[in-house]
């Protein structure tokens, strides 16, 4: 059966605005499975995203390319937490293996949120992130209305990568399903960002080393996210 025409496992419901904070509580009980390997995996985010921006020329595009692929290591950790398998640094070049058209849809999902975050930088300080994308003329209040409209930008495409990775969907199917789990619960994922953004926040102000930490707690809370307004029927890597 074509993916296209198949019927979807995920389909999304409409869930209580205070669901958001159970998922960070889901979250949090996920990472105190395995603290350090989930820090490994956030600092190997971290890491990747900061060397790449190094490399002149190409280094800023790379990093907008083959980050959000290591990123997903942490969301395929959190499937193994969850279905009670051993979280491994290995899952940090998991998602590498994945079909194309399932590391083109987590690459276009990641480009949106970079496009906003551009518009927004320039817009506030004159600066353009992809050329110098470690924005020294930044200021803290303009690097966190950045990371907020980013934040807002990541949303509508949050579950695009849960579903071509851990169910399955096509391109086309993941951008729509995630835009309309969006658009049925708008008020508990506008409130997840928020929370999310208070997060990061707290990690950028505390010189990024924080941000080992909040890369894996937001990856496990958004899966909680996915898993409670879709409900899939399996979580394995389509590869």
């Amino acid at each position: 059966m074509d993916a296209l025409s198949a019927p979807l496992a995920t389909s999304p419901r409409t869930v209580p605005v205070a669901r958001a904070f159970a998922w960070f509580e889901t979250a949090m009980r996920m990472f105190k499975v395995a603290p350090l390997v989930w820090c490994a995996l956030g600092a190997i985010t971290l890491a990747s995203e900061l060397a790449l921006e190094l490399v002149p020329g190409v280094g800023a595009a790379a990093a907008k390319v083959l980050v959000p692929v290591v990123e997903c290591g942490m969301l395929l950790g959190a499937a193994a937490v969850d279905r009670g398998a051993r979280l491994e640094v290995r899952f940090a070049v998991a998602a590498f293996g994945a079909r194309p058209a399932a590391l083109a849809a987590i690459v276009v999902s990641a480009l949106v949120v970079t496009a906003v975050e551009t518009i927004v930088a320039y817009a506030l300080t004159g600066e353009n992130l992809l050329a110098t994308p470690n924005g020294e003329q930044m200021t803290v209040p303009a690097l966190l209305g950045v990371v907020g409209a980013g934040t807002l930008a990541s949303l509508p495409v949050a579950f695009v990568p849960f579903a071509v990775l851990l169910d399955g969907t096509s391109f086309a199917r993941a951008f729509a399903g995630s835009f309309r789990g969006f658009a049925l619960n708008v008020a508990p994922l506008v409130l997840f960002g928020a929370l999310s953004l208070v997060l990061t926040a707290i990690g950028l102000l505390a010189f990024y080393v924080g941000l080992v930490a909040v890369f894996p707690l937001l990856t496990a809370a958004t899966y909680a996210a996915w898993k409670d307004i879709y409900a899939p029927a399996g979580t394995t890597l389509e590869a």
